[in-house]
């Protein structure tokens, strides 16, 4: 190092200055040395501290940057190591799940192969259901012509029987609503001869048959019952005996040679026929023909035979009124039925149904023909 001029005089000799003379000299000395002295040198620690110092700042600054972007870094990477882990979850789960639809996909793909399968056979077999249910409709069509042709024949056959124009009135209404009920235009033909029938049956007298029947039944019952005329003739020695007890005997006495005359002398009228004397045997025989009368007129009225009926009937009055007790209440009763009964008159004209029968049996051989076709 190079030393100042103030160290280089130092060595020479001279009076000892007095401090404050030193001081006072050493102040002008360097104020008159100032403007002759040259400039000092930096020392070279002084810039190599300042640069150390920058160095220093600068490494801390980089040192803190590069801490500051470690922590990013590590942070971003921590995210971005969330974000793969939850996009491969989601990866996995949409996997999963494609996977699963995949699979629902199959099995549907399944369920409707199979549900095709089962449509082709369900409509197979409604193709053999329809099929089989026109031929019902058919047969039941069938069926139903058929009891329809059973109800008329009975109603016919009782008509004609019995006369009972109710009744075939009734089967005719009945079939007529049946052929309503099957709505086929073909049995209009057969509509209109029901029709025809229905109206002629209405216009014939009305013969109650039932109770003509009934009260040749009622004659019937009580035929066995009805007292005999000669069951009713006085006997010998019936005399009323009434307040003989309480009369005196004189009275009683004569009342009782009274009463012996009288069975001496019979008096008896003539003007009528005298009422004849059957034995029991022919009283019984009497009551059975008297029930064969009855009986063969209830025939003769069921099958509408009016000269066989009235002839019958009025052969029961007139026995009735020869041998039975006129006065008793019943066979008054009995005579006057008799009399009604053959008063009645039956109708004269046979009603039938033929003209339906005919017309539906008809109908039954067309739809026989038909189906016989190939």
């Amino acid at each position: 190092m190079s030393e100042s001029p103030q160290e280089k005089t130092q060595p020479e000799a001279g009076p000892v200055p007095v401090p404050e003379q030193e001081a006072a000299e050493a102040v002008s000395d360097e104020a008159a040395a100032e403007p002759a002295a040259t400039p000092a040198r930096t020392p070279w620690w002084r810039g190599a501290g300042l640069a150390l110092l920058f160095i220093a700042v600068g490494a801390g600054l980089v040192g803190w940057y590069w801490y500051q972007g470690r922590i990013e870094t590590s942070a971003m990477r921590k995210e971005l190591a969330q974000k793969l882990a939850d996009a491969d979850a989601k990866v996995l789960e949409d996997r999963r799940v494609a996977e699963q639809a995949r699979a629902a996909v199959s099995a549907v793909q399944g369920r409707v192969g199979a549900l095709e399968g089962q449509l082709v056979q369900i409509q197979a077999r409604l193709a053999a259901l329809e099929t089989l249910l026109q031929d019902i409709s058919r047969n039941r069509g069938d069926v139903a012509i058929a009891e329809i042709e059973q109800s008329l024949v009975i109603a016919n056959q009782q008509l004609q029987l019995t006369g009972n124009a109710t009744a075939a009135l009734t089967a005719l209404r009945t079939a007529d609503e049946k052929l309503g009920r099957l709505a086929r235009p073909q049995l209009n033909d057969v509509r209109k001869a029901i029709s025809a029938d229905r109206a002629r049956l209405r216009g014939l007298a009305a013969v109650d048959t039932a109770g003509l029947t009934v009260q040749i039944d009622e004659l019937l019952a009580g035929v066995d019952k009805l007292p005999l005329a000669m069951d009713v003739r006085p006997q010998p020695g019936a005399r009323s005996d009434l307040g003989g007890a309480e009369q005196p005997l004189w009275k009683r006495l004569l009342r009782e040679t009274w009463q012996e005359l009288k069975q001496l002398v019979r008096v008896q009228r003539m003007d009528r026929p005298e009422t004849p004397l059957l034995a029991p045997s022919q009283a019984f025989f009497l009551r059975e023909n008297l029930k064969l009368r009855l009986l063969a007129a209830r025939l003769a009225l069921l099958s509408r035979n009016t000269q066989a009926y009235k002839a019958d009937i009025g052969a029961a009055r007139d026995w009735m009124q020869r041998y039975y007790d006129v006065r008793n209440a019943a066979v008054a009763r009995a005579v006057e039925t008799l009399s009604s009964l053959h008063a009645a008159e039956l109708s004269a004209e046979v009603a039938d149904i033929s003209a339906s029968l005919e017309a539906i049996r008809s109908y039954g051989r067309g739809q026989a023909s038909t189906a016989e076709k190939p």
